[in-house]
């Protein structure tokens, strides 16, 4: 009888940890450390309108996707900390500053 009341009791601890283990709610916001992970600091123009980006490098134009953040900086020669969507030539502006 004793053997029997600890495999159950065994058994229910067992069935408790699996229960547990699958309900995990944490939350793994892998997407911000993927997008810090492709931020890429790149030299050149905010366009007059400040909707785009001519890069200094290869003088390639992206479309800004989030413009507000350029907003004071139009026309301006920058450094920008930015991810860049080759696919659709769109640049995410994570921040920018006037080079020296």
């Amino acid at each position: 009888m004793k053997t029997l009341l600890i495999a159950v009791c065994f058994a229910v601890a067992l069935l408790t940890f699996g229960v547990a283990s699958a309900q995990d709610t944490t939350n793994h916001d892998d997407m911000k450390a993927e997008d810090s992970k492709n931020e890429v600091q790149v030299t050149g123009t905010i366009s007059e309108t400040g909707k785009t980006f001519v890069s200094e490098i290869d003088a390639k134009s992206w479309t800004i996707i989030n413009p507000d953040v350029v907003k004071g900086h139009e026309g301006h020669h920058v450094i920008l900390t930015a991810n860049f969507d080759a696919d659709k030539k769109e640049v995410r502006v994570v921040s920018l500053k006037m080079p020296k």
